[in-house]
């Protein structure tokens, strides 16, 4: 009895069932099938074996610029290959259905990251990846699949930005944990960032900047003249100096942490950037030439719920922007050259420190009234708020800078 030759799909059967329009699913061998549905959508198709299940992937459309029976052969005998080493092409294909329909570009990658992430971060952290999501790392690889991004492309965002060196520096670690957040997302297995050296792209980190502390001479050159910044900036420049706070915590701060019949100002510990890891409200002990200055931005402000409002009426409803009086500081000293040595608003904490101590208050009170983390043992356990101490030393401090500003000794 002769042997049954095994059906094989040509080229006149396909082009019979396409005349037809009739439903077809026909094997062409091995597991392969080619389907064509009433509307006349005509595939390729793999049933195969594995772990006990007999599934079928769709190999690609049959037609003029698709599959034809020959490459329809070559890609199911591909995809055999594939199967024979352990995978599911199912199940891959799900997977990659996922990462599409989720987080298939760095764009999306970031919309989930101030989503999932960000909430959970400090306020001024958050604003910092913000300006880096939102300034380079989406402009620069928005558009690019989070499965195809690699440590070169990082490396080119980087470089073109052309942002100082700290800056850079900060915007790979935002960018790093952005691709980290797309790990535990099972959306990529390796960060792009990984084995990136900063100093390698742009060279060896600039050195430190010392902090300065405003002497007394230059103190009593500075105020007298403060006001030419205009009079909120100015007062802005008084209430820093004589508090020790940091620019941001006053820039960001709201008239509800402030109770000036009291003399106090709590900070919230969700505002405080300090070296330790379970940050604390604070409360800073208020100077009487301190609630005067505060009564006067108070008057400013008018209704604002903050003591330095955005200017702009697009930010009315917020916060004064920080680099708004950074800003402020150099233009003042742009137009007063030889007044003082130059100096950022950072300088003002370091100068409060500094003098004092030198008008003899104990380091130990000195570190505290600017909020400092004291080091050793001693910030383990001594957990006393020293109120009474710290308000004498800003009161000392505060009627010193008054004198300076009078020309008084």
């Amino acid at each position: 009895m002769a042997r049954r030759t095994r059906f094989r799909i040509e080229d006149v059967h396909v082009r019979e069932w396409l005349r037809a329009g009739k439903e077809v699913f026909k094997p062409d061998g091995d597991g392969l099938y080619f389907r064509l549905t009433e509307t006349g959508h005509a595939t390729w198709v793999l049933r195969y074996s594995i772990n006990g299940r007999r599934p079928e992937v769709t190999l690609g459309r049959h037609g003029a610029g698709a599959l034809t029976i020959a490459t329809a052969r070559k890609a199911a005998s591909a995809m055999r290959l594939r199967i024979s080493r352990g995978e599911d092409p199912v199940l891959t294909k799900r997977r990659e259905r996922a990462k599409s329909v989720s987080l298939s570009t760095v764009r999306k990658l970031a919309e989930d990251y101030r989503e999932k992430v960000m909430p959970g971060l400090a306020p001024k952290t958050v604003i910092a990846h913000e300006y880096h999501l939102s300034a380079v790392i989406v402009p620069k690889l928005g558009a690019m699949l989070v499965s195809d991004v690699t440590g070169a492309d990082v490396v080119a965002m980087i470089e073109s930005a052309r942002r100082p060196w700290v800056t850079s520096s900060h915007i790979l670690n935002t960018t790093s944990r952005l691709f980290s957040h797309a790990i535990g997302r099972r959306v990529i297995v390796t960060n792009p960032c990984t084995g990136i050296d900063l100093s390698a792209v742009m060279g060896p980190r600039p050195a430190k900047r010392e902090r300065l502390m405003l002497s007394d001479a230059e103190l009593r050159a500075i105020l007298p003249r403060i006001d030419s910044m205009g009079r909120q900036n100015a007062l802005n420049f008084r209430v820093q100096l004589a508090t020790g706070v940091r620019s941001g915590e006053l820039c960001q701060s709201m008239w509800s942490e402030f109770d000036l019949d009291a003399g106090v100002w709590t900070i919230p510990a969700g505002r405080i950037k300090t070296r330790a890891s379970n940050p604390r409200a604070f409360r800073i002990p208020l100077a009487p030439e301190v609630i005067v200055w505060l009564r006067e931005l108070k008057a400013i402000a008018g209704r604002s719920r903050y003591v330095l409002p955005g200017r702009q009426e697009k930010r009315a409803d917020t916060h004064q922007a920080e680099n708004t009086f950074s800003a402020a500081v150099e233009r003042f000293q742009l137009a007063n050259p030889g007044l003082c040595r130059r100096f950022v608003p950072h300088d003002l904490r370091s100068t409060a420190r500094s003098h004092m101590g030198a008008m003899g208050v104990s380091s130990d009170i000195a570190e505290r009234a600017i909020n400092h983390v004291i080091p050793g043992m001693a910030g383990v356990y001594d957990k006393g708020d020293y109120f009474p101490e710290r308000k004498a030393a800003l009161e000392l401090w505060a009627r010193f800078l008054v004198a300076c500003e009078r020309g008084e000794q």
